[in-house]
């Protein structure tokens, strides 16, 4: 079973969003992003105010913040915005899309494994709005590479597959199979998913050619530590009570078979656009 495709249980697009689960374990559970990623961003940045979309419990917001930016936060859960201000992230509460920036300008707009979540028709050009001359427009997302192992662990489960199927066909509409019938792997879905993102930008005023830059990096899951992560994917939470216990139990027995724990690769890819000076 991949869930790397899968968006997270948060859910908006009908004008709300939220996330059920448990917000501490969200925060706990969910990878950060490599520090390469937030150095060069920084680096990239005319100055050290970011916004940041769709920051959830604040994790990507707190690396920033450690990198000495300061960072406002943008998230419509007030559950998971009330997690991140008690981390230390300001936060204000609302979908970006009806944000209202009043006046307030950024060196980078960032969006962690987020900005699949807002409306292109409408994301693009508000970041242009409240970006400075030079700065950055940054949505980043992990592709994670499951061993087939765990990824069989699904099949036959017919609420799983459905709800897998439903994710794919969201991010990446119509791209599940080829013409072949082959499952495209994670990350080329995940290339489609950013090559749209890129497209968005240039159809809009305001940015430079985007650029996609990848990092490669490990993280070694224990049994408990991948079972914790699981339910934060939406396509595995939204399942039913008695089929997401089923799920847990094979993926449990599937890492035991593997040692009790995996090493689980990672490309964390990020879309970068410069904002053109409108003088």
């Amino acid at each position: 079973m991949n869930p790397a495709m899968s968006p997270d249980t948060r859910k908006q697009g009908e004008g709300f969003s939220h996330f059920d689960g448990d917000v501490a374990l969200y925060d706990s559970s969910k990878p950060v992003y490599p520090n390469d990623l937030v150095t060069r961003i920084v680096t990239a940045m005319p100055g050290r105010d970011i916004l940041n979309v769709g920051c959830g419990t604040g994790i990507e917001a707190r690396q920033f913040q450690a990198a000495g930016c300061a960072v406002l936060g943008v998230d419509p859960d007030e559950r998971m915005a009330e997690f991140a201000r008690g981390t230390g992230v300001p936060v204000e509460t609302s979908r970006f899309e009806t944000w209202m920036s009043v006046g307030r300008t950024f060196d980078a707009v960032v969006a962690g494994t987020a900005w699949h979540w807002v409306d292109p028709g409408v994301g693009v050009a508000k970041a242009a709005q409240v970006l400075r001359p030079g700065g950055l427009l940054a949505p980043f997302h992990h592709a994670q590479h499951t061993p087939p192992r765990l990824e069989a662990v699904g099949d036959g489960l017919p609420a799983w597959s459905s709800r897998s199927a439903e994710a794919y066909r969201r991010v990446a509409p119509d791209s599940v199979f080829d013409p072949g019938g082959r499952r495209r792997s994670s990350m080329e879905l995940y290339q489609m998913l950013f090559d749209e993102f890129a497209n968005q930008i240039r159809q809009a005023d305001g940015f430079s050619e985007p650029e996609q830059w990848q990092f490669g990096w490990e993280r070694t899951y224990t049994r408990d530590e991948w079972l914790d992560l699981l339910p934060t994917y939406g396509a595995v939470a939204k399942l039913p009570p008695a089929e997401l216990a089923r799920v847990l139990e094979r993926v449990g027995a599937a890492i035991d078979e593997m040692g009790g724990s995996f090493s689980l690769p990672f490309t964390t890819i990020a879309v970068i656009a410069v904002r053109k000076d409108t003088d």
